[in-house]
């Protein structure tokens, strides 16, 4: 899969949490971090996603913010 996305994380689907529409994933990668994703149930479905997949994290995003109080 070709993608002009940079930040492409290879990991392994640790859990899918379904909910009425939206999923959360799981992602370990390397280094034992855990990124989570929320993507549709239909998504899930379709590209058949499951614990223990080999996965490709995608981050494409204008924004990144960080706050504190």
């Amino acid at each position: 899969m070709k993608l002009s996305a940079r930040n492409q994380i290879e990991g392994v689907v640790q859990d899918v949490q379904k909910g009425a529409t939206t999923a959360h994933v799981h992602v370990k990668i390397s280094g034992g971090a855990v990124i989570t994703s929320s993507i549709t149930n239909e998504s899930i479905e379709a590209l058949d996603i499951k614990p223990g997949d080999k996965v490709l994290v995608v981050i494409k995003s204008s924004d990144v913010m960080i706050g504190k109080e």
